[in-house]
């Protein structure tokens, strides 16, 4: 066995359907036998539909509600900001909500076509130990056998309590703010809204959501002294969504109490061992961003154990999973901290005075659309990490590459993403780097899992080949990279390397010798 999965949620199925594209054997456990139907996570960035896109789940594989805008309301001074959701970036909706156990299904459908990868439901961890060439672990199974296994490698998303975390010694430190909301989600609203607003009232915030199957969702902050007991009593739920019953009777599908916590550990990976997901870090959910960061995790991670178990590259890449993805995602929950701030006030004078100072901030055109445009969000940029050192360059080195709509030869429309597959990526922009390439070059980019494609302008007959797609909405060409450039773009489409075209075998045979040493 090359990965042994530990938690099968989202993150861990997610992980599972990419090594399972990548050729990795794989075998996931989780301690549950049926997927959680709880109320959980509830929304999706752009960023996370693309790493899903690169799972292999097609557009509709589960269903969603593209969101236009997301709006944060003060009772004494009214909408005092608004963020922009409508539209795309990078051929996917800026932000979408869903509901958890259908990803959930879609995901483990998608991993169950991979012969090489495996599911034991009603599975539990009860110990492991690296050894020289892995990792042993021991795990007790849903018949009250138990089985031992050994893998090169082991993955915790196994959530907020992770064993696999606590066993190499990595629990989350620091400071952080706990505090406990009731989540209902209920069926039969009588006006159903189709964004997404939070009711910043010092007294009860309240964030409410429209999601798929008719579903609406409710975020009440418990107060001192509440119980869940008291909290949970239908008295009490009926009592809260009072306001938007208009005295009729909602069918409430599922109620939970949750602790949201700010948490990060103070590293990611010990040895043959990583964590991903909430056995990582946690994220409040103001900013929609706690799956999201699990998923970046599993789309930085998977390739990186695939390049290594086939040998294409040195395990010393793995130290950038954790150089890469940890001030990410701890800038990440700077961000939902910010937004909790303005969620929840703690007296009426602070919210006069922050929702008021936010409101007239709205005035001022350049901050207005730095705020409502989303670019107060954290790029998922790194600034060391798996690439080349930036010299010269056209493209940011740690920098996604944007995606648009490109065209096949017969006609097929598709995305850019798609066009690129698994592999570690080639790309010309304009014309065809592989004209730049010996045949012996070409056999070593091949057998270190490399792969060449060919972007050309719209309508462009001159410089076709096999592998040519045409940018048919302008997004690489020359928005990404001007005509007559290159780039080495990893698998989960983080740009390693660029240059001119006509220097291809230089870009091939550095980004070679990267994947033989260590991290930059």
């Amino acid at each position: 066995m090359d990965v042994l999965i530990v938690g099968y949620g989202p993150v861990g199925a997610a992980l599972a359907c990419l090594l399972g594209r990548y050729g990795v054997r794989a075998l996931a456990i989780d301690k549950a036998g049926e997927i959680y139907l709880a109320p959980r996570a509830i929304a999706l960035d752009n960023e996370a539909l693309r790493i899903l896109q690169l799972t292999g789940l097609e557009e509709g594989a589960f269903p969603t509600i593209a969101i236009p805008h997301v709006r944060m309301h003060c009772p004494y001074v009214g909408e005092f900001a608004r963020v922009n959701t409508s539209g795309s970036v990078n051929g996917h909706p800026k932000l979408v909500t869903f509901y958890q156990p259908d990803l959930e299904r879609a995901l483990r459908d998608k991993a169950a076509e991979f012969a090489h990868v495996k599911f034991m439901p009603a599975t539990e961890l009860t110990s492991f130990r690296e050894t020289p060439n892995g990792v042993e672990a021991t795990l007790a199974c849903s018949d009250g056998s138990t089985a031992s296994v050994l893998a090169r490698y082991l993955v915790g998303a196994d959530g907020a309590g992770s064993i696999v975390r606590r066993a190499i010694a990595q629990d989350f430190g620091g400071k952080t703010y706990a505090q406990d909301w009731l989540i209902v989600d209920a069926l039969d609203v009588p006006r159903p809204i189709d964004h997404v607003e939070f009711l910043c009232d010092h007294r009860r915030p309240t964030p409410h959501m429209v999601a798929p199957g008719g579903r609406e969702r409710w975020e009440f902050m418990l107060r001192p002294g509440e119980t869940r007991a008291q909290i949970e009593s239908p008295e009490s739920i009926r009592a809260l969504l009072a306001p938007w019953s208009k005295g009729r009777e909602m069918r409430i599908e599922r109620q939970a109490v949750y602790r949201f916590h700010a948490r990060s550990c103070e590293r990611f990976s010990k040895g043959r061992v990583f964590l991903a997901g909430d056995a990582a870090h946690i994220t409040p959910p103001f900013a929609g961003q706690g799956l999201v960061a699990g998923l970046r995790d599993a789309a930085n991670l998977s390739w990186k154990l695939a390049w290594v178990v086939r040998g294409h590259a040195s395990p010393a890449i793995l130290e950038s999973y954790d150089q890469e993805r940890r001030p990410h995602a701890q800038e990440m929950i700077g961000l939902a901290k910010f937004m909790g701030r303005l969620v929840m006030p703690r007296n009426a004078l602070m919210a006069i005075a922050v929702h008021g100072t936010s409101r007239l901030l709205r005035f001022i055109p350049g901050l207005r659309g730095y705020l409502e445009e989303l670019e107060i969000k954290p790029q998922n940029r790194f600034a060391k990490g798996l690439f080349v050192p930036a010299r010269g360059t056209k493209l940011a080195h740690g920098d996604l590459l944007p995606q648009g709509v490109v065209r096949k030869a017969d006609g097929k429309y598709l995305l850019s993403d798609d066009a690129l597959g698994q592999d570690l990526t080639l790309v010309g922009f304009g014309l065809d780097p592989a004209s730049h390439l010996d045949e012996g070059a070409r056999r070593r980019w091949v057998a270190r899992g490399g792969n060449i494609v060919h972007f050309c302008l719209r309508g462009e007959a001159l410089h076709r080949g096999e592998h040519s797609y045409e940018d048919f909405s302008n997004a690489l060409i020359p928005d990404a990279a001007p005509y007559g450039w290159a780039a080495v773009v990893r698998p989960d489409r983080t740009v390693l390397h660029d240059g001119p075209v006509n220097e291809s075998l230089r870009l091939v045979d550095e980004t070679l010798s990267l994947l033989d040493a260590a991290t930059s």
